[in-house]
């Protein structure tokens, strides 16, 4: 390993915490403790959220278990009886892994030293529900019930269960919620807080975030009374209209597996003789298939090699869309489409044990003879395919994430905590979140690191005409970084404005500026560019989309769940847009208006793509104001 070179590599975010070696993904055990945010119990503090000393987790995994996420709390009043000498301990509540059959299960220790060893309790675990998908507590005091409370998923049934506890060690079942909003992915590392909406403390409301794996976090808006979460009506009303514009998928069903492989030619071992109907052997929950019975090539576990092949049929619309999941690794695992004899699509999974639709055109094929091939021929870790609801239809299937809340709309924003009894105040919260994807973690083209955490974020409530939002800034200490500055005011621009003196900031650097659209029909920003190479981020007027795109962003073929196009709805009011922007080397962070809407994105340049450019298309855009600030590292001193 290149020591001398550490902090200094071609992708290594300057600003947002990453680990020196190996990888950092989940935020956890979040706790302000004596003057210091503590992240990942010892992995790393800090006592500004900018300049990040870096430690070693302490570990409670044991033989037989794994320690999994969860939080930190400080028993002041020594409820849990574990303090020593009239002082509180701290104590840890984490979900345990057992080893042998994959159960997931709550326990806590304790430490008498702020944190420098622990204690595993030995009465472990302090709820078990005998579940594989039990996972990420978070845990608070609540003053007015006088007890502690946790927040914790039941994953795969996409529900947060509460639990009540006098002494951190004897728990009771308080009561559920969900499903409710995006539920096509498991539901983990909840976090639930009360603020002010607008400031004003006679409009409390708490805020439950909820992880949906694989994609992003989604929020609710309601009322917490110590036992039961319950959404705002207004709040459910606005999920039920972002539901509505949801697109069905209709067509002709080709292939549904509800009557088995009928027709099917079955080769090799990877696929059982008939649909599978759920997970199968240790596979994590399988959600997205229609009806009861899918294909599944996980009945081996991650072995054995095979093809199915569908009968022939007769292609009479323009599309072909179907579901798909599993194993992003296109040369071992693909559903094809084979027309007189040859593949002439090809399509593989993206990581996930979600089902998702997939589309193709097909409409040069009107009129031939088609069949359908599944291939597993993969052998290791994720290496197996899912498919489902093969149909033709006259329009392409709706590939959109689900409507709900997200808290991100970009793809590299999940897994979001907030420190437990830190200095905010019920006008704020201060949260942080992973800064990656389960989608294509192991593709990561970073070394010798591999994730990291996005820069902490201030999050508060705040009125719209549509209703209570979430607002998300960077924490205002992020000011203590800037340094070299420059400003531009009422730049009138058509076509292309390169910014000067942007690419000598070396892709390390906060951008704001205020836009006047004028009568132009999309402005935007290219970032990192060099020749076609770039990241594009882009407002079109008439709909009001705000998107990244990361498509050409340099380094994006490690991965075919990679490449993408990641939008947010945002409001230009009097034609007026704000946007706010973080690059960090391989990673950019957006913010619009108020902070309304985020979108979080990992990208790979390559080395001398660090251009700027704004630009507006058919018409005339002012950028009224715009400031740049060379952000320092907190690394390189």
């Amino acid at each position: 390993m290149d020591t001398a070179n550490l902090f200094r590599e071609l992708h290594r975010p300057q600003y947002h915490l990453t680990p020196k070696t190996g990888g950092l993904i989940d935020p956890t055990d979040l706790i302000y403790y004596k003057g210091e945010y503590r992240v990942n119990n010892g992995l790393a503090s800090s006592t500004d959220l900018i300049n990040w000393k870096l430690g070693k987790r302490a570990r409670l995994s044991t033989d037989k278990e794994s320690q999994m996420s969860g939080s930190v709390v400080y028993d002041k009043d020594n409820t849990s009886g574990f303090g020593k000498s009239g002082k509180g301990p701290l104590v840890a509540i984490y979900s345990g892994l057992q080893r042998s059959n994959r159960t997931q299960y709550q326990c806590i220790a304790y430490s008498n030293d702020d944190g420098a060893n622990w204690e595993i309790y030995n009465r472990n675990p302090v709820i078990d529900l005998n579940s594989t998908e039990f996972r990420d507590p978070q845990v608070f005091w609540h003053a007015d019930t006088k007890k502690w409370v946790m927040a914790v998923a039941m994953a795969a049934q996409q529900k947060i269960s509460f639990y009540g506890s006098a002494n951190l060690k004897e728990w009771e079942h308080l009561s559920d919620f969900g499903p409710m909003g995006a539920v096509k992915g498991v539901w983990e590392c909840p976090d639930i807080f009360p603020l002010y909406v607008d400031g004003n403390k006679n409009n409390k409301k708490w805020v439950l975030a909820v992880s949906v794996q694989p994609l992003a976090g989604q929020y609710f808006i309601g009322n917490f009374d110590g036992k039961t979460f319950k959404a705002d009506k207004e709040f459910e009303s606005a999920l039920g209209r972002l539901k509505s514009e949801e697109a069905s998928n209709p067509g002709e069903v080709l292939f549904d597996f509800e009557n088995g492989f009928e027709g099917w030619k079955n080769e090799g071992d990877a696929f059982s003789d008939k649909p599978e109907t759920g997970p199968v052997n240790l596979q994590g929950p399988v959600i997205g298939f229609e009806g009861k019975k899918f294909v599944n090539s996980f009945h081996n576990g991650d072995k054995g090699a095979g093809k199915l092949t569908s009968p022939d049929f007769t292609i009479n619309k323009n599309y072909l869309n179907f579901l798909l999941g599993g194993g992003a690794y296109p040369k071992d695992l693909h559903v094809d489409l084979l027309v007189d004899g040859k593949i002439v699509r090809t399509m593989s999974g993206v990581n996930t044990e979600v089902l998702y639709w997939k589309t193709w055109n097909v409409a040069e094929f009107a009129g031939k003879k088609g069949s359908i091939q599944i291939v597993d021929e993969g052998d290791g870790d994720f290496r197996h395919i899912l498919a489902d609801q093969f149909t033709l239809s006259d329009k392409p299937a709706s590939t959109d994430w689900e409507k709900t809340r997200w808290i991100d709309y970009g793809p590299d924003f999940y897994a979001v905590r907030s420190w437990v009894d830190s200095p905010d105040d019920l006008n704020h919260r201060t949260w942080v979140a992973w800064l990656g994807s389960w989608l294509y973690l192991r593709e990561i083209p970073t070394s010798p690191w591999r994730g990291g955490h996005t820069f902490p974020r201030s999050v508060s409530l705040s009125s719209f005409p549509d209703g209570i939002k979430l607002i998300q800034q960077p924490v205002e200490a992020i000011a203590k970084l800037r340094t070299e500055h420059f400003s531009l005011e009422n730049k009138k621009v058509s076509g292309n404005h390169r910014i000067p003196g942007a690419a000598k900031l070396e892709n390390t650097y906060e951008l704001i500026a205020e836009i006047d659209l004028g009568t132009a029909t999309e402005v935007g920003f290219t970032i990192a560019g060099k020749g076609v190479e770039n990241t594009v981020l882009s407002y079109k007027v008439a709909t009001g989309e705000l998107t990244v795109d990361r498509t050409h962003s340099g380094n994006v073929d490690f991965s075919p769940a990679f490449p993408g196009k990641y939008t947010a709805k945002v409001d230009a009011e009097n034609r007026k847009l704000k946007i706010r922007m973080l690059v960090d080397r391989s990673l950019i962070e957006v913010f619009a208006n108020r902070g309304e809407a985020a979108i979080t994105s990992q990208i790979f340049p390559s080395a001398g793509s660090n251009e700027l450019i704004f630009y507006a298309r058919q018409g005339k855009a002012t950028l009224n104001k715009l400031d740049l600030w060379k952000l320092k590292s907190i690394w390189n001193k």
